[in-house]
């Protein structure tokens, strides 16, 4: 007889152990209870019934306890909620929530994948009816049902984070008037204020009502209020705040619990007792790059996790080389990734860094659908370690960010990424490509050669009359430019020298950084000891300004914006 082992919760990380676990034992006896109606259900895809993109509710549900037991003869328990871990009988408490009946299971072997579960302030009215979270297909059909019938038109979602920016989006693309309010500055953490700003224009031009650096309050009959005061019109609500780790089983069973909240594993995903594993969202797993415990609540983890914790049950080493964090997400016309640290967390581990932001062409310029993309890339000074990277644009930003997520898991640094060699065709990319030219761009910074400032520094630079050229040609220059920006395009520069100064620093942009960044080098060439490319240029520019000119009404430092 082989092994009994016994799954707590049964999505992702569960689902994952069950299957890997048969595969490695076909005599095992494994059971998956999971207290709701569903197991492996696609939980990313939850957002996309709101829109329709998911047409039928059904079809999130990837496998039924019927084919768990035909395909793969693995138990699983659906509507049996798991209330207590015997720990000295080896033994799970079992409610069957259809009979409302407690029983008794033994097990060799426990995997806890319970999850996480969303955030619910306590505030007036959150436990109204027009007020939902998002966690499983029970949620996404109640809220769908909800809105269509009774024809509501109007939806505050409360939270910026993946959920809560896919809720808005799929809803907003139903065709209802959506808020969206975000207590931070910026929606969508994992990138860098500079980068998000790009994300806030695309949520505005599609419609979004965003706003950002205000909590909310309270709930109310057909509004929603601010904790600055401002009052929102909504029919229903939609609470993606964030998501705490389910842990009130293990901590009840005497398990050891982490710094950050989550389960306390070791490398093996094994917890304070070895008969005990976790893995999922409701652990504390470790981050490569920082060397601290965090939470990692991605789907990609938690299946890793999983087949490392079946492994080891089995006698499989696992190395565990810790987690860098990398995700994707589609928001309207732009696709945008991350990967590894940003400049705010990587400072926040006390990790001296810097940063490029490039703005090449996703693919050869005169190729059909060729558009621009915005990578910044982040590395350790003074070793050139890359820590992460970010990408944003209407391309295959998901490729590049793969890219650097792989360089990093292999501890590689500018100069390993300035000489990797992938892939070439006008149709698809350039020959140079991003992460070639992001690379290379950072050697330049890191070894002294080049010199930048970021686009987030360029409003105080006008507002102090420094000198700044833009590169582009005359053409280009009226269509819109910084106001107090002197036109000498990278075409006339070497016969105007004379216009530009030697005794005080020069700044110089262009559309999107090639031409000012030739500029740079040849000017510092011919002495000019001074000079700084503006990352970014006037594209990066007008985006980083956009959002905050619109909602604020502030003057601008542009005569007319130019986001192509």
């Amino acid at each position: 007889m082989g092994k009994k082992i016994v799954i707590v919760g049964g999505v992702a990380g569960g689902a994952s152990v069950a299957a890997r676990a048969r595969r490695l034992d076909e005599k095992a006896e494994i059971i998956m209870f999971e207290k709701g109606p569903h197991v492996s259900f696609s939980n990313c895809s939850l957002p996309y019934h709101l829109s329709g993109i998911v047409e039928n509710s059904k079809k999130l549900v990837l496998s039924s306890p019927e084919d768990f037991k035909k395909k793969y003869n693995i138990e699983a328990r659906t509507f049996s909620e798991v209330i207590r871990i015997n720990r000295k009988e080896k033994t799970i408490t079992v409610k069957d929530l259809i009979k409302n009946q407690t029983y008794e299971e033994s097990y060799d072997k426990l995997v806890l994948s319970p999850g996480a579960k969303p955030i619910r302030p306590n505030i007036e009215g959150i436990d109204n009816p027009n007020v939902f979270t998002v966690r499983n297909v029970d949620d996404i059909e109640n809220l769908n049902t909800f809105i269509k019938e009774n024809g509501l038109k109007r939806i505050a979602v409360i939270g910026g984070g993946f959920i809560g920016v896919e809720v808005a989006e799929n809803l907003r693309l139903a065709g209802l008037d959506v808020s969206l309010i975000e207590f931070a500055n910026q929606i969508m953490r994992p990138f860098d204020h500079d980068m998000a700003q790009i994300l806030h224009k695309e949520m505005i031009d599609h419609g979004v009502e965003l706003i950002l650096n205000d909590g909310l309050a309270r709930i109310c009959d057909g509004y929603v209020e601010t904790q600055s005061g401002k009052k929102v019109e909504a029919e229903a609500v939609v609470v993606a705040i964030g998501v705490q780790p389910e842990t009130a089983l293990a901590q009840d069973a005497g398990l050891e619990i982490g710094e950050t909240g989550g389960i306390k594993v070791d490398h093996n995903y094994v917890t304070s007792d070895r008969h005990i594993y976790a893995v999922g969202d409701a652990i504390e797993v470790y981050h490569r790059l920082t060397h601290k415990p965090t939470r990692l609540a991605l789907a990609g983890p938690a299946q890793k996790q999983a087949r490392a914790a079946a492994n080891h049950m089995y006698g499989i080493p696992n190395r565990n080389k810790g987690v860098i964090g990398s995700s994707s997400i589609h928001l309207f016309n732009l696709n945008a990734a991350s990967t590894g640290l940003n400049v705010e967390t990587a400072k926040q581990a006390g990790i001296s860094c810097d940063s490029v932001y490039v703005i090449p062409s996703d693919k050869v310029g005169l190729m059909p659908d060729s558009h621009p993309m915005h990578f910044k890339l982040v590395y350790e000074v003074p070793t050139g370690r890359i820590l992460g990277a970010q990408a944003i644009g209407k391309g295959n930003v998901d490729k590049r960010i793969d890219v650097i997520a792989t360089v990093i898991s292999l501890d590689g640094t500018l100069e390993d990424l300035q000489d990797l060699e992938l892939t070439y065709s006008p149709m698809l990319g350039t020959a140079k490509d991003v992460v070639n030219m992001a690379a290379l761009v950072a050697l330049n910074q890191l070894y002294g050669r080049y010199r930048e400032v970021k686009v987030s520094e360029v409003r105080k630079l006008v507002e102090n009359n420094a000198f700044i050229i833009d590169a582009r040609e005359e053409k280009e220059y009226n269509q819109g430019h910084l106001k107090n920006a002197v036109n000498i395009p990278l075409s006339e520069f070497r016969d105007r020298l004379n216009e530009i100064p030697k005794d005080r620093p020069v700044y110089i942009h262009c559309r999107s950084g090639q031409r000012s960044y030739n500029m740079v080098m040849a000017l510092q060439n011919l002495g000019y000891n001074n000079v700084y490319n503006i990352a970014g240029s006037f594209l990066g520019i007008c985006l980083y300004e956009y959002y905050t000119d619109y909602v604020t009404c502030r003057e601008k430092i542009v005569t007319a914006y130019n986001f192509k």
